[in-house]
């Protein structure tokens, strides 16, 4: 199979998006894997392990009770 030319996509998430996790709603059925929740809360920026699309905080995010 070769490899794969579509750059890893990038996906900006507010306080309601959270948890992260990967695969999100807005990608193709054909394209799953596993789903993977990401921690954001810390560093603001997650990478997926499977499919490397990146989660990153909306600058701005006020999170509560995470």
């Amino acid at each position: 199979m070769p490899p794969s030319t579509e750059e890893p996509r990038s996906v900006e998430l507010g306080a309601r998006d959270l948890p992260a996790f990967c695969p999100n709603p807005s990608m193709a059925l054909w394209n799953h894997h596993p789903r993977v929740f990401l921690d954001v809360t810390k560093t603001g920026f997650a990478k997926c392990p499977y499919c490397g699309t990146e989660y990153r905080l909306r600058p701005g995010t006020v999170l509560h009770g995470h």
